[in-house]
């Protein structure tokens, strides 16, 4: 039976999906009746995440006899359970191990196998393989609080975002920092790619060499200390062998000699052999030549339509360890830091998008540049096509400036009237404001508004024109700070999406012109 299990364990890596392979085949596991009618009888269950947790986890399954496996911690004690200072130690912490002395379910190196990828999983530097886009998920660490990022999904699975909310979910407190997936994801993977390329590959060869020699010379040091170590225990031997049977107080002091040398080779044996497993294979020269090759091909294989997210995944997972990621407050600058296997780290910055032109680093000197082009009688298209050829960046979905950016930018420093010529042809009342006035007033995104206006949270009319119809909101003073209270406010204390006004002032004339936007678009 625990054949079977660790047989699914090794096929799926996580308990979750061992249990998923025990319901799928039906594997129930024995359990003996503690009180009750049938106590004492042998009745067969569905497993559980505990009871499978046990059973990977405990030696005596790999035919191991272990004493102190559950030893008492008094720093953890808490007042009132007194259960809560005993831990459980590993076999090697444990007072005896003494391996094949019991039958075995699974050979040793299965159960030293099944340790280290429960051991993975549990780290938060290491995530395993899971479904979706995400090829960072479980590697991506927050820079200001330590903890891992955990990968989010919105838009049916479309939109990725790599969210730190572990404090705001456990102690209230605000959201550490936030950013979109894709752009991270697309910048890690050439950090890959180029760490695959053959001159990178080549050096990190030659590093291998480096560390193989730097490995020989502690073997080299192992064996002294073993070869000391024997000759200790070989000399308190002789000693003891030497001593007259008469001198009885002499015999059982170099016998107590003899047992401390035996005592403390065998512990260093222990320590050497702890050392060599935990020391990685090293490759042989085919494997080396195959390597070369190898690289060749990568980036094309990477990027096949044939080649899966999980397969990415494991390739990103074999070579980085964690991904240290900082925004620089709410701007499009984010410091990355890569954990490459081996200790080496990577640090770059990467540019991400933001929400609005506010958030740039730069708006400043591009506020400047687009106001000094405006004085020089540029027009807004001339504007765009000059900062495109300068360098500059806008804040999102695109990498180039339009010639609707450039008159948002001029809008904002009252540069433009940001009106067009059928706008100004519209009769309008007081407090009414167009989109983009209102936009600007509230120092907002106006697709974000407009989504406000779908959504019903403003109340709004649509003025005919001969051209197209034009939507003016109405805004009063109280209006406007009610909108200021909601764009600063968090996400969980906005209004709920629904089609009724939220506290909103009527009109005091013309009711029937005002409406809430519905679905299709049109005023009632």
């Amino acid at each position: 039976m625990l054949r079977e299990l660790s047989a699914g364990y090794t096929y799926t890596t996580t308990i979750n999906g061992v249990i998923r392979y025990c319901v799928r085949h039906r594997i129930q596991l024995p359990h003996r009746v503690a009180s009750g009618t049938h106590k004492g009888e042998l009745v067969w269950r569905r497993p559980t995440r505990t009871t499978l947790s046990n059973l990977l986890r405990h030696p005596i399954y790999a035919g191991a006899y272990v004493y102190g496996r559950r030893p008492i911690v008094p720093q953890c004690r808490q007042a009132g359970r007194p259960a809560t200072d005993r831990r459980v130690a590993q076999p090697e912490d444990c007072y005896v191990l003494l391996r094949e002395r019991l039958p075995a379910y699974i050979s040793w190196e299965q159960f030293e196998r099944n340790r280290k990828q429960l051991a993975a999983n549990a780290q938060a530097s290491l995530g395993v393989i899971r479904s979706g886009p995400a090829l960072l998920a479980g590697l991506v660490i927050c820079g200001r609080c330590g903890l891992r990022m955990s990968a989010a999904y919105n838009n049916n699975g479309s939109g990725l975002r790599y969210s730190c909310g572990r404090n705001a979910a456990e102690y209230g407190r605000a959201r550490c920092q936030t950013l979109t997936g894709g752009p991270l994801d697309a910048f890690v993977s050439t950090l890959v790619l180029q760490a695959l390329e053959p001159a990178a590959l080549e050096v990190s060869l030659h590093v291998a060499a480096d560390v193989e020699a730097q490995r020989q010379l502690l073997h080299q040091h192992w064996h002294q200390r073993l070869e000391r170590a024997r000759y200790d225990a070989e000399r308190a031997q002789r000693h003891y062998q030497a001593v007259e049977p008469e001198h009885r107080l002499v015999a059982r002091t170099l016998e107590r000699q003899w047992e401390e040398a035996l005592a403390a080779q065998d512990t260093l044996q222990a320590e050497h052999r702890r050392f060599l497993r935990e020391q990685p294979a090293t490759l042989s020269a085919p494997e080396r030549e195959a390597i070369r090759r190898l690289a060749q091909d990568i980036p094309a294989l990477w990027h096949a339509p044939s080649t899966t997210v999980a397969e990415r995944q494991a390739i990103i997972r074999h070579l980085v360890e964690r991904i240290v990621v900082t925004l620089q407050g709410e701007s499009e600058r984010v410091e990355v830091v890569v954990h490459w296997m081996g200790g080496h780290q990577s640090q770059a910055t990467m540019i991400r998008p933001v929400a609005c032109f506010e958030q740039l680093s730069y708006i400043e000197a591009l506020r400047g540049r687009v106001a000094m082009l405006h004085q020089q009688g540029c027009d807004r298209p001339t504007i765009a096509a000059t900062l495109n050829a300068e360098g500059w960046r806008p804040a999102k979905r695109r990498t180039t400036f339009t010639a609707a950016m450039v008159g948002s930018l001029l809008l904002r420093q009252g540069l433009g009237s940001g009106r067009p010529q059928r706008v100004a042809e519209v009769e309008r009342q007081m407090h009414e404001w167009t989109l983009t006035e209102l936009a600007h007033t509230l120092e907002m995104p106006p697709p974000t508004l407009y989504k406000w206006l779908r959504q019903g949270y403003l109340q709004a009319r649509q003025a005919r024109h001969i051209s197209a119809p034009v939507w003016l909101i109405w805004a009063d003073s109280s209006e406007l700070q009610r909108l200021r209270a909601f764009r600063h406010a968090s996400r969980p204390q906005r209004w709920p999406a629904s089609t009724e006004p939220m506290a909103a002032k009527a009109k005091p004339t013309a009711p029937r012109e005002w409406t809430l936007r519905e679905e299709g678009g049109n005023p009632s």
